[in-house]
């Protein structure tokens, strides 16, 4: 007699880190980094908890990748624009036209993930290179005041973010298109060096 055994199934190692890492970024953008827990992540993902530690090494770290895939993103859609089009590239952000799809999981990611330490130190060294890139991008060159200029910039649009995913109308109904006039408008005067 026989047995029919099954092989063994073979294990996929890129694509579950994908499925954890999508699985993080969805919950620490909704339910933030306190309240995110290593099996909320793992249930969601299909996975058995421990393999967070194997590719991830702690809820730190997965967390940190998770910034890490968001700033990229945002860095992607950015890209080397010029200032005219850092309207329409806040706008498409806040409406969610990006890869991530639905309100921009990686603005509401920075945003929500606070409450530990540690991981507020990581979202804070993000947000300042991104607020660099947005002040290189915006032509905002020469100091602190243009950091400052273009922190008020990654403000408005994670502000913009945020009520969106609160569903304050009309803005959280407006296309990229509508939301584009406003931020243009507001772009522009932080531009303008004061003379």
């Amino acid at each position: 007699m026989t047995s029919s055994s099954t092989p063994p199934r073979r294990r996929d190692a890129a694509r579950t880190r994908q499925l954890l890492l999508d699985a993080a970024r969805r919950r620490f953008a909704t339910d933030g980094y306190a309240e995110t827990t290593v099996r909320d992540i793992a249930d969601e993902a299909g996975v058995n908890v421990a393999l967070i530690s194997r590719y991830f090494e702690s809820k730190e770290g997965l967390f940190e990748a998770a910034l890490t895939a968001s700033f990229t993103e945002l860095r992607a859609a950015a890209g080397d624009v010029t200032p005219g089009e850092v309207p329409e590239t806040i706008a498409r952000q806040a409406v969610g036209q990006s890869t991530a799809g639905g309100p921009s999981h990686s603005l509401l990611l920075i945003l929500r993930s606070s409450g530990d330490e540690r991981a507020d130190r990581i979202r804070l060294r993000f947000l300042q290179m991104f607020a660099e890139k947005m002040a290189k991008a915006a032509s905002l060159q020469g100091g602190d005041p243009d950091i400052l200029r273009a922190q008020v910039l990654l403000s408005t649009a994670i502000g913009l973010t945020l009520l969106r995913a609160t569903n304050l109308e009309p803005l959280a109904s407006a296309s990229a298109e509508e939301l584009t006039i406003p931020l243009r408008d507001v772009v522009e005067a932080l531009i303008k060096k004061p003379a």
